[in-house]
């Protein structure tokens, strides 16, 4: 599946990962491929993400790395998911 990260400054990630969870309002929830169509908010909490997208280069400083995944910390912001694309809008 496709995502993308994107905040006010920039776009931070494009590209196919293999799994992305993220800070839902009401917890924590993971998508995976072929995942049914949604839209959250997200809260204060960790995007994490599996596999090898681009990462804007000026922006490499806001992602550590924990058991194999991608990592960016975010305040709040809403996920999509349809048609195997997460659009990720993050503060």
């Amino acid at each position: 599946m496709y995502l993308e990260i994107v905040t006010p400054e920039a776009s931070l990630v494009s590209g196919e990962v293999t799994s992305v969870t993220v800070p839902g309002v009401d917890g924590e929830f993971q998508m995976l491929n072929n995942h049914a169509a949604i839209v959250s908010l997200l809260g204060k909490g960790k995007v994490k993400f599996a596999g090898n997208p681009s990462i804007a280069e000026n922006f490499k400083s806001k992602f550590t790395q924990e058991n194999g995944k991608w990592v960016l910390e975010i305040n709040s912001g809403t996920v999509q998911m349809a048609h195997n694309k997460v659009i990720v809008l993050a503060d």
